[in-house]
């Protein structure tokens, strides 16, 4: 009568064996200390993936201790070597690691909710003995976007040359002819730094066999000015090349045209420079009469140059710097473009893209 006693408990000792563990299983999640006098919410399970916008959060009891999970559904080795030897023996109980009670409170899911500006407002002088910040916005001008075709043909990626040419245009009265003119020494200076990043930037484009019109002409201009502020031979080598592939691409450019003519005679081929220029004039190019001019007034032709420029004078009434030039061949000078230096905006940490 014994024995079957015995079997009676042993599945006793195996319900509570399993009993325990599943309790230590549930009660086992973190909880954080929490105020529990919050409404009671309905139960949620962890956040997945499809909506991991939600945050559980458990409230407890501050006093409440929370031990760490330990499961004792596994008995001892040495138990599991007598139920070996002896299987009709009753496995004894092995009582379970205490658990810490289960906590009180809630299980709350926060939904993310509207963001709300917190803390002190500086800008209405909240903080004592703390200046009140002043911003003021003025002047404000705007580079327009202008990407060129990167080569030629249809199809081709393109380049944003928006500041580039912004750049181009605020410097050309200063650096594109010779010798350069700056009103201080630090704008030429900022200038020069400018110049060696943007050349830079575009000779990968430019060396390429097949790149485009625009970028040549663009190439050309930055190595031309190089050349002038005496960055070294290796730009006035580029501009030629760069200027020359630029005319075998548009032989009709007759801006093209202007910047080798003007390029070639400023550096005292005017023989070479001539024909350029002349077809650049025949193009409608004002600029390229004045580059003539210059090179009459470097050859020893002073009443040529005088003449060109006052017949080129009435045919455009409104262009102040022709009136300056004239003045200037009337005065005994040999360079027409060393006029007053207008006042340009380059700084040295200008954003390059």
């Amino acid at each position: 009568m014994s024995q079957p006693i015995n079997l009676v408990k042993h599945n006793k000792s195996a319900t509570l064996t399993a009993l325990a563990a599943a309790c230590t299983l549930m009660l086992s999640a973190p909880a954080l200390a929490a105020t529990p006098d919050v409404a009671t919410a309905p139960a949620a399970t962890a956040p997945s993936a499809i909506d991991s916008s939600k945050r559980i959060i458990r409230r407890a009891n501050p006093n409440a201790t929370i031990s760490s999970p330990q499961s004792n559904s596994v008995q001892p080795k040495a138990a599991q070597q007598n139920n070996a030897t002896a299987p009709t023996q009753p496995t004894p109980y092995t009582p379970a690691v205490p658990v810490a009670p289960k906590p009180t409170g809630t299980t709350q899911v926060y939904q993310r909710g509207p963001i709300t500006s917190t803390g002190i407002d500086i800008s209405r002088g909240q903080l004592n003995g703390i200046p009140t910040p002043q911003v003021r916005i003025s002047d404000i001008s705007f580079v327009p976007t202008l990407l060129i075709p990167q080569k030629t043909g249809l199809g081709t990626d393109k380049l944003d040359v928006s500041l580039l040419d912004d750049f181009i245009e605020d410097v050309s009265p200063n650096a594109r002819h010779y010798p350069p003119n700056f009103p201080n020494r630090s704008q030429r200076h900022y200038t020069r730094e400018k110049i060696k990043v943007l050349t830079e930037w575009i000779e990968p484009y430019a060396s390429e066999p097949d790149a485009s019109y625009d970028v040549l002409l663009r190439a050309a201009k930055l190595n031309g000015m190089g050349r002038n502020l005496d960055l070294g031979s290796d730009y006035a080598v580029r501009a030629g090349q760069y200027v020359d592939r630029a005319i075998k691409a548009k032989p009709d450019s007759g801006e093209a045209n202007f910047l080798y003519g003007m390029m070639l005679s400023e550096g005292g081929g005017f023989k070479e420079g001539k024909k350029y220029l002349d077809k650049a004039v025949e193009l409608g190019y004002t600029e390229a009469e004045q580059s003539l001019a210059q090179s009459d007034l470097l050859s020893d032709r002073r009443n040529e140059a005088l003449e060109r420029l006052r017949r080129l004078e009435q045919q455009v009434p409104d262009n102040s710097i022709i009136r300056q030039q004239i003045k200037l061949i009337e005065d005994g000078k040999y360079y027409i473009w060393d006029l007053p230096a207008p006042d340009i905006d380059v700084k040295p940490n200008t954003p390059i893209t």
